[in-house]
């Protein structure tokens, strides 16, 4: 592991918001602020809205600055992306986002029922060959359930058509009652404030004329899913240098940009 990760994960150590728990505290057990977040992390019970697999924590922190009145956490394993959002924030002096370093797979050790007001998936990777690993599949939408109220929203940004497509066949298949639904966000007539807050990778899709996907849908309580039984054409990969952009066949790629 480099330098500057180690110097990352020690700065983010001192973070009181930031949470980067241990294995066997999670590991078939509770966390021990499961069901205490707004009283005892955040010190007020204001709503509690998630970003899984936030990344640079961009997304969170923006959330964060514009809806003082509720609680943000971003989730993600990969701390030396996470130290970015955690910085910003911390320096700032935001009281009202936090971040959680763990597996999203771990996701039910750290909040009780009833305890999520909102989720956000931005831009998670497609998992186009293994259905388990999308954070919108059956298996991720049944861990969510346990803790999402009822009513609770699940926002979906990605620049995947598989992704979208893929999401929106779930929710078909279990008639889940869709609020948004939008091909090409900031070009269709959606609401000012779904498109204020860009992701890093969201502002190079567009620079690159990408349309963003947006899906928001309602998720019941405790609900017995359905995977879809549909044949999903697969975007197309563009190696570009250490990454790799994805395209579907009926957009057009621009020239290769390494974005992931």
């Amino acid at each position: 592991m480099g330098k500057n990760k180690l110097q990352k994960f020690e700065e983010m150590d001192g973070f009181p918001h930031v949470i980067q728990a241990e294995f066997d505290e999670v590991f078939q057990k509770d966390y021990k602020l499961k069901g205490k977040w707004s009283s005892d992390f955040f010190g007020n019970m204001n709503p509690v809205v998630l970003e899984l697999g936030c990344g640079k924590g961009e997304y969170t922190v923006g959330l964060a600055r514009r809806y003082p009145q509720k609680n943000f956490l971003g989730v993600d394993i990969k701390g030396s992306r996470m130290h970015a959002g955690a910085s910003a924030s911390f320096n700032e002096g935001l009281k009202n986002v936090g971040f959680i370093r763990t597996h999203i797979e771990m996701i039910n050790s750290f909040f009780a029922s009833n305890e999520v007001d909102e989720i956000w998936l931005t831009f998670p990777d497609p998992q186009m060959n293994k259905t388990r690993k999308r954070l919108t599949s059956t298996r991720f939408l049944s861990h969510y359930s346990g803790f999402l109220k009822p009513g609770g929203r699940i926002h979906l940004k990605t620049d995947s058509w598989f992704q979208y497509s893929y999401a929106k066949a779930v929710c078909e298949t279990n008639n889940l009652t869709v609020i948004h639904d939008y091909t090409d966000l900031h070009n269709d007539d959606a609401p000012a404030e779904l498109k204020e807050i860009k992701t890093y990778y969201e502002e190079r899709f567009m620079a690159h004329a990408v349309p963003i996907k947006y899906l928001c849908f309602i998720l019941p309580e405790r609900h017995q899913l359905a995977e879809p039984d549909i044949d999903i054409p697969k975007d197309i990969y563009h190696n570009a240098g250490r990454g790799v952009k994805l395209y579907h066949n009926d957009e057009k790629a621009p020239p290769k940009l390494d974005v992931r």
